[in-house]
């Protein structure tokens, strides 16, 4: 049963679905479609879930989506090679490199080494760097998620106190960015902080990613405020595994103004922000190869 004050991401996702038809339809009348492709280097299990989760999505928003596993033990050099193919192909318009690699393999070296116009999931040292000087473009897709989550609740952004309690460079960081591009004030926590609950008690909207589950409590938390849990844990309990996230729901929720429930919260808005990355990426493609060659790729 949600909560009376739950943010649920469906509703979001669905307007933002709504949104990215309209101009892939668009796009697709120039002669433009877009189109992702995905890969998954060995065996990952794991991984197949979000496989098939952007491929629904894709399917949904119109955008084409093509598989590509590669064995485990590709070597960087034939990854580069691939990447680099992918590249210069200008039917992909976007290239998803699935975690986790093998160990072999470093996934900064490889998501560097995707073209910047082709970085759906916001994720190349370049896409990073826009966001500090607030091109907000193509962010990393959970963090614009989480974002774009806080939005929704009518709070005015700027002036905002925000603490967002987790460092990643995923996740914590960029989300500390997208909201000072917002006028928020940003207060980033993490293990080393000290007194959290001082810090997050005194914020009018808390993030939490740390990966811990049920980390944040109730007498974390200031009454009214937004939470926005980013957590996916799964815990045994009562001989049952769950799924739960870094807040305590149930009593935060009695104190919270706002509270996203986990699963059903940021993670569907998450699809549909890599989906509307997918159209800007392409747009800017299209109007790139327009500039250069005055039409679309045959």
């Amino acid at each position: 049963m949600p909560h009376h004050n739950a943010l649920l991401g469906k509703p979001v996702a669905d307007d933002i679905f709504a949104n990215v038809q309209d101009g892939v339809k668009a796009l697709q009348e120039k002669g433009w479609n877009p189109k992702l492709v995905s890969i998954t280097i060995g065996d990952v299990p794991a991984v197949n879930l979000y496989v098939r989760n952007q491929a629904r999505g894709a399917a949904r928003a119109g955008v084409g989506f093509e598989e590509r596993n590669l064995p485990e033990n590709i070597s960087r050099v034939e990854m580069l090679g691939l990447l680099q193919a992918l590249n210069t192909d200008p039917r992909v318009t976007g290239i998803i490199i699935q975690r986790p690699i093998p160990k072999h393999l470093s996934i900064k070296e490889l998501q560097a080494a995707v073209h910047p116009l082709k970085d759906v999931e916001g994720m190349h040292p370049a896409s990073i760097g826009n966001i500090v000087y607030k091109d907000v473009a193509l962010a990393p897709c959970t963090a614009a998620a989480s974002v774009e989550l806080l939005k929704r609740t009518g709070l005015k952004l700027e002036g905002l106190n925000v603490v967002v309690i987790g460092h990643s460079e995923i996740v914590g960081k960029p989300i500390a960015f997208l909201l000072l591009a917002e006028g928020a004030t940003v207060t980033v926590c993490h293990h080393m902080t000290r007194n959290l609950a001082v810090h997050s008690r005194a914020a009018d909207a808390v993030f939490v990613a740390v990966g811990r589950p049920r980390f944040i409590t109730a007498n974390m938390i200031k009454p009214g405020a937004a939470v926005i849990d980013i957590g996916i844990n799964q815990i045994e309990e009562d001989g049952k595994t769950l799924t739960v996230g870094d807040v305590d729901f149930g009593p935060c929720a009695e104190v919270a103004g706002w509270i996203t429930p986990v699963p059903g919260g940021v993670g569907p808005v998450t699809v549909s922000i890599l989906m509307r990355n997918a159209l800007v990426a392409a747009q800017t493609q299209a109007e790139f190869y327009e500039r250069q060659f005055g039409g679309a790729a045959e």
